[in-house]
């Protein structure tokens, strides 16, 4: 395995694809080793899931879950050099298809009416603004936006965790890797 040999797909139907990478250092790719973690969690049950990746970045996360069998990913992001870099790398990896990309606001989305439920949403936001706590309670807020079960998994880096007091969701496990809490 080499060290850091950029962004790749680990497994399924896209395995070993590259990706590209958000210009600057806006973005906090995932490592490989966080993001094969959290799917040897998930495992199985990624298949035929649909997800919401807020604060999409290089999109790795969603176009992963869609290699390994995902139906529908739907891929949110401010940035424009991030949604082009997802754009990019649903071409390379042939998963236009099952995807939408929309350049927006996580909490713009958040706020609408929900017209898809999802049994997996990915939040990793730029890190030390408090957003990761903000988009937890929206969700909390706005639970028309989940499938029954569904998981709503943070990625912060571990000085950003603190509990929250919600409603409807709750905290059932952290992994950590590194400088990567996942929640």
């Amino acid at each position: 395995r080499h060290a850091m040999s950029g962004l790749r797909v680990i497994a399924g139907k896209a395995r070993g694809r590259k990706l590209r990478s958000v210009p600057g250092d806006t973005t906090r790719p995932i490592t490989d080793r966080t993001k094969e973690s959290l799917f040897n969690i998930l495992g199985a049950d990624v298949q035929d899931s649909t997800w919401l990746d807020l604060f999409a970045g290089t999109g790795s996360v969603g176009i992963e879950a869609l290699s390994r069998g995902a139906k529908f990913v739907r891929f949110v992001d401010l940035a424009r050099q991030a949604i082009d870099t997802v754009r990019a790398n649903l071409k390379i990896t042939g998963f236009e298809d099952c995807a939408e990309v929309l350049r927006m606001d996580a909490f713009s989305l958040l706020s609408r009416e929900p017209d898809q439920t999802y049994e997996y949403v990915y939040v990793a936001p730029p890190q030390y603004k408090d957003l990761w706590t903000q988009t937890i309670t929206s969700l909390d807020e706005r639970t028309g936006w989940l499938a029954e079960d569904a998981w709503v998994i943070a990625q912060i880096h571990p000085v950003e965790y603190k509990q929250l007091a919600l409603n409807h969701l709750v905290e059932f496990e952290q992994r950590k890797y590194g400088s990567t809490l996942l929640v």
